[in-house]
């Protein structure tokens, strides 16, 4: 299964074929920007992820102390 910053990543990674293969300049434009996005979003999305997992142990190790 994959993990959301996967899927982000792969929609980059179509945006960045898409706008290799274009032929006109507002069309590659639009794919570069698309893929800018879906990046940021990616990484948005893992930090997020490790940002769930910190806070998880956390609050397990606070329980272990308390």
């Amino acid at each position: 299964m994959s993990t959301e910053s996967e899927l982000f990543r792969n929609r980059a990674e179509l945006d960045h074929e898409a706008a290799a293969a274009a032929t006109l300049d507002s069309v590659r434009d639009r794919h570069l920007r698309s893929e800018a996005a879906w990046k940021a979003m990616a990484e948005r999305s893992e930090r997020v992820a490790e940002a769930r997992v910190r806070n998880e142990q956390a609050k397990q190790d606070a329980q272990a102390l308390g």
